[in-house]
């Protein structure tokens, strides 16, 4: 056994284009660390509708350029295999360690198979990249980023010429495709070839953002904003001037790219502490609302002013705001989530006589939705503009918020009073998640399995209605893994989390309200139910 991982692991170093990856595993084998190498010789980092996405290293089990040129020659031979030979393929990167080489090599390789590549001019918003897709009539797109993951870790995401992220079967005949190479050495990798963009594309991007907004709309809403470390500040800012909204106050010590995102324990909005800087500048500076972008810039966090200091507003009530909004503004066109996300839209829609419909859980489904005018998901991600960008895009989704919070402040009201109107309206619709980030992957699988052979009855003293396991799939929904309960007034989902070491679990209660006077005692019975059925479902899964 160990000879035979030393044995992969010099087949491997003989193969490595990095000076740096190659150093790393020469020391490792030098010094003999079978531990090390068997968790980096375990396997292969798996491509998945997610692409891939792991810690930077090397060996096949990290993000490292070896991996990285194995996976763009899959997809040149997929789309090769698709009759799409010479095809244009646009690749895309933020600012995190390795992005630009892992590019570069996409690039390379694309070069080499025959297929056309070309490369944005620098690091910029994943959005930008799903745009150029379409805008440029490209095959294929790639965008190198590990999005909100830790600054140790890079991915590889893949887009079509639809400018929507792959999803099956194209994510398992691609995974074949890069099964097949023997040798890194049978990849020609030019040394040039492709194109490097020049802002034409992005100036194209931007030119569409205006369409978000509507004509004469209030531009008053002064924000606060944060760019996470990552790459949204540039076009954020560029997009909010042309739209002519007062210029935002920056985050300073979060305003430039940098990988190694040192102000933050995760570059996520959602995630305890990432927001504390961009509160405490908003208590300094007192704006209408607080702003934040993810590192890729695909989502978009917003935080109000609630009694005497900010709170982050849910993925799921900055969902039903944007909706609300653009049913206000006469939009027409199907409105859709995913299956984790609060069944609010559904009742926004349903008044609004709008088609609505419910995908599985990422934007690689809501993309594909026929007829899509606005698709959102909880964890912070809108489209708002799907003809433009067939994703999440942060940088349309605050336009638009910061405009509903423009035309609010000039009737005195806010973003909170459109959420409690909402509230009398459809009843009181609050979500929770529970999310257990694990070391050990089995504690995952074990918490799904107990669920299955002892499923709850009852939680929070609610019984539940229909307990169903998601894959075996349902009329409407394709197999995933996960599992869904209805209960009496409340709806609960527990998947594994599709990009992270997480189990998630999804919680909603619909608590009804009698008029603005009844809002507080539905807010605490809320809050109650939430924190009961937390605790009941920690218990019956084991976590």
């Amino acid at each position: 056994m160990h000879d035979d991982l030393i044995a992969r692991a010099d087949a491997w170093l003989a193969e490595d284009p990095d000076p740096e990856t190659r150093d790393e595993l020469a020391k490792l084998i030098e010094a003999g660390d079978v531990g090390e190498l068997s968790a980096r010789f375990a396997g292969t980092l798996q491509f998945g509708t997610a692409g891939l996405r792991g810690e930077l290293g090397a060996g096949p089990m990290r993000m490292n350029r070896s991996v990285v040129i194995r996976a763009a020659a899959g997809l040149a031979a997929y789309l090769k295999k698709q009759g799409q030979a010479g095809g244009l393929v646009v690749i895309g990167y933020d600012a995190r360690h390795k992005s630009a080489d892992f590019a570069r090599d996409t690039a390379a390789v694309m070069t080499g198979a025959g297929l056309r590549a070309a490369v944005l001019p620098r690091p910029l918003p994943t959005p930008v990249l799903a745009f150029a897709i379409r805008h440029l009539g490209a095959v294929a797109g790639v965008e190198v980023t590990a999005s909100h993951n830790p600054p140790r870790d890079n991915g590889y995401k893949v887009y079509l010429g639809d400018g929507s992220q792959i999803v099956p079967p194209a994510d398992a005949e691609i995974a074949a495709e890069i099964e097949a190479i023997a040798s890194l050495h049978d990849v020609p990798r030019p040394e040039a070839g492709w194109e490097t963009l020049d802002d034409a594309v992005l100036d194209a991007y931007l030119a569409r953002t205006d369409a978000v907004l509507a004509a004469g709309s209030p531009r008053t809403a002064r924000t606060v904003y944060t760019a996470m470390h990552g790459v949204g500040r540039d076009v954020l800012l560029a997009a909010f001037a042309r739209a002519g909204f007062p210029e935002p106050v920056l985050v300073a010590e979060q305003a430039d790219p940098d990988p190694d995102f040192p102000t933050v324990a995760f570059p996520n909005p959602e995630e305890p502490g990432a927001m504390d800087l961009a509160f405490a500048l908003a208590r300094a500076s007192d704006p209408d609302l607080v702003i934040a972008n993810d590192p890729d810039a695909d989502r978009c966090a917003v935080a109000v002013k609630s009694g005497a200091d900010w709170r982050m507003l849910r993925g799921d009530e900055v969902g039903a705001l944007l909706a609300a909004h653009l049913v206000a503004r006469g939009a027409t066109g199907t409105f859709a989530e995913s299956i984790v996300s609060s069944s609010l839209l559904g009742r926004i829609a349903e008044k609004a006589g709008l088609p609505f419909e419910e995908t599985l859980t990422g934007f690689k489904w809501i993309a594909r939705v026929d007829g899509l005018r606005y698709g959102y998901e909880e964890a912070l991600g809108y489209c708002v503009d799907p003809e433009g960008v067939r994703d999440k895009d942060g940088i349309t989704a605050a336009l638009l918020i910061t405009e509903l919070a423009s035309g609010l402040k000039e009737e005195g009201r806010t973003l909170l009073d459109l959420l409690d109107d909402l509230a009398v309206t459809h009843g009181l619709h609050a979500t929770d998640q529970l999310s257990v980030r694990v070391q050990d992957l089995s504690v995952i699988s074990d918490a799904m399995r107990r669920l299955r052979e002892q499923p709850p009855t009852e939680l929070a003293g609610l019984a539940i209605t229909r307990a169903e396991d998601l894959t075996r799939g349902t009329d409407e929904l394709p197999p995933t893994d996960g599992l869904r309960y209805t209960l009496d007034g409340a709806r609960v989902i527990v998947r594994p989390s599709g990009t992270e070491p997480k189990l998630k679990c999804y919680l909603e209660v619909v608590v009804p309200v009698a008029g603005h006077a009844g809002l507080p005692a539905a807010h605490t019975r809320a809050a109650e139910l939430l924190a009961a059925i937390k605790r009941d479902l920690s218990a019956a899964a084991g976590i």
